[in-house]
């Protein structure tokens, strides 16, 4: 075996060693590396509205994660606004209900407002589904179609489903997505990610 041909198989041995080892840390994901991947900011906003709606921060840290990767201007093409990904329409009717957060809902792209409000309508949607896994179907599509789905679910002789029963891949995604994130949440930013709540969230129900 020539020496060119030797040095070629080491340089693969050791690039197929580096590919293992990136596998294995990408899979258990410890926390130094998680964070690498997972930013986390406005930490004493966070912690402030998960509090005040009864919310693990790993939950709200998630959804933003998803909806919006931290970008405080972020714009989809349904004009969601923001962190939270929250559109004008919805913004407005929270800020008129009588326990809306502080804040302007025209200034959806301020992270105060974003966090304030979208972990106000985490609340709202648990509180009307009954579940996280519910509350997150209805964030991403919509109560209309969450209650239209289990209507389905209910004529067809069983209880709703998740994700069985989602019929938006998107949706389906975005649910796997932030329960996933949340729990990477929880592990590396253990002590900004208090208090932490079992479900991610109180409830007081137990429906689908």
């Amino acid at each position: 075996m020539t020496r060119g041909r030797r040095w070629l198989i080491g340089i693969i041995g050791v690039l197929a060693a580096l590919a293992v080892a990136w596998a294995i840390i990408n899979e258990i994901m410890p926390g130094w590396y998680a964070r690498l991947l997972y930013p986390l900011n406005n930490v004493s906003t966070l912690q402030g509205a998960a509090r005040r709606e009864r919310l693990d921060p790993a939950l709200i840290a998630a959804v933003i994660q998803v909806e919006s990767k931290w970008d405080p201007g972020a714009v989809s093409h349904a004009d969601a606004v923001g962190l939270m990904q929250l559109e004008p329409e919805t913004a407005r009717f929270i800020a008129g209900r009588p326990t809306a957060p502080a804040g302007d809902p025209n200034r959806l792209q301020d992270p105060v407002v974003s966090i304030g409000y979208g972990a106000w309508y985490l609340r709202y949607l648990i509180d009307q589904t009954g579940s996280v896994p519910a509350a997150l179907v209805a964030y991403n599509a919509g109560l209309e179609n969450l209650s239209a789905w289990r209507r389905r679910a209910t004529a067809g002789g069983h209880a709703f489903r998740i994700p069985e029963d989602v019929p938006f891949p998107e949706t389906r995604a975005f649910v796997h997505n932030v329960l996933n994130d949340a729990g990477i949440y929880r592990r590396a930013y253990a002590d900004e990610m208090k208090p932490r709540i079992p479900g991610y969230a109180v409830t007081t129900t137990t429906s689908g």
